[in-house]
């Protein structure tokens, strides 16, 4: 199979890459693990194509006691070996196969916004964002917009990112002090895409009252994030009556590969696998 015919371009640095996204019509290409099987079995057909591994400085992952900051061509792997953040490090183990991790990049899995990845879910359980930025003519210069996790995900494949725009960069808070987080999954065979999968954090305060969220893959149109609040004294919350919340929430589709019944029974196993696991290591790192 062969892609349809489209206009390349090679920008070697940012502005030259937002001018570009000004004037055409086109789709980035970073690490292009998603976009050229699209391509190639003409799932999509961009008139331009505008290739940005040649711009320098957005291959930095960045730490701080505030959180992760990846750049849009900061490969899976990379970040993955740079351990840089729990929960984003174990989902990472999650995606795909080496092969795939060492060109596919972390913000570009972002932007394809396929609710069975599982990096949409990281970004939405920690409250992350994403940086765009775009070509101001008036200003003759680039101008950034940071959008919320929540904000970012606005369907299946489908991002809030407008067609003039880069995702320069993306943002994983820190875990707050007393946490512990997991992700859970179940695929066909390993390096599938997940039949459904799901991360939780779980927070463990000074008197021992647990705070918890989840997040959810293949369950919903984008990654379906819970806030279950309060499920108080750690050693004493009711996991399987927090799982229960978090299955309600979802609204899996049914496909060849499983049912939507299954799939939603799949999210209630998991969710309270991850949100026990999370509440042990949150237990651990509270000293609790």
């Amino acid at each position: 199979m062969k892609p349809p015919p489209f206009e390349y371009h090679a920008p070697r640095d940012l502005s030259g890459a937002l001018r570009t996204l000004a004037e055409v019509d086109g789709k980035v290409l970073a690490g292009g693990q998603s976009l050229i099987p699209m391509l190639n079995m003409r799932l999509a057909a961009p008139a331009h194509l505008v290739d940005i591994n040649r711009v320098h400085g957005l291959g930095a992952t960045e730490v701080t006691p505030e959180g992760v900051k990846v750049g849009a061509l900061a490969r899976h792997a990379e970040v993955e070996r740079a351990m840089a953040h729990p929960l984003l490090t174990r989902a990472l183990k999650l995606v795909a196969h080496p092969v795939i991790r060492n060109r596919g990049t972390v913000v570009g899995s972002l932007v394809h916004a396929d609710p069975a990845a599982e990096l949409p879910a990281v970004l939405a359980v920690l409250r992350g964002s994403v940086l765009a930025a775009r070509w101001e003519t008036a200003n003759g210069g680039p101008v950034l917009r940071e959008v919320p996790a929540e904000e970012f995900f606005v369907g299946p494949m489908e991002s809030a990112l407008r067609p003039d725009e880069l995702a320069v960069s993306a943002f994983f808070p820190a875990l707050p002090e007393g946490s512990g987080a997991a992700f859970e999954e179940v695929s066909r065979r390993h390096g599938d895409y997940a039949l459904a999968g799901v991360c939780a954090v779980v927070t463990v305060g000074a008197d021992g009252t647990a705070r918890a969220r989840a997040a959810c893959v293949a369950a919903g149109a984008g990654p379906v994030m819970v806030d279950l609040g309060d499920v108080g004294p750690v050693e004493r919350a009711d996991w399987k009556a927090a799982a229960a919340l978090v299955r309600e929430a979802t609204d899996p589709e049914e496909d060849i590969h499983a049912t939507a019944a299954y799939r939603g029974h799949l999210v209630g196993v998991l969710a309270e696998r991850a949100l026990r696991n999370a509440a042990r290591e949150g237990a651990a790192a509270r000293g609790a």
